[in-house]
């Protein structure tokens, strides 16, 4: 097993116990995830090809859906929602 594979795998053990945190627990942790992803993503990519990368990064926005909507937002100058 190849070290990428690897560190997904830890990656989404961590991922499944920070989603059981209270969600002001979770914020910190679930951003090291956020920048995280993309990083595993290419590197699982360039092992094992691109099409593997597609169905990554559609898991990873799949997932995070809520989070990317919110900094995409912020980012393009609109109002969001103020997280509690």
């Amino acid at each position: 097993m190849s070290w990428s594979i690897l560190l997904a795998a830890i990656w989404v053990i961590c991922s499944t116990v920070v989603a059981m945190f209270p969600m002001r627990w979770q914020m910190k942790p679930g951003f090291l995830l956020l920048v995280a992803a993309p990083i595993l993503i290419i590197w699982i990519g360039y092992d094992y090809g691109g099409w593997i990368s597609v169905a990554g990064l559609a898991a990873f926005v799949s997932m995070f859906r809520n989070p990317l909507r919110y900094f995409y937002r912020r980012a393009r100058g609109f109002e969001t929602e103020k997280l509690p």
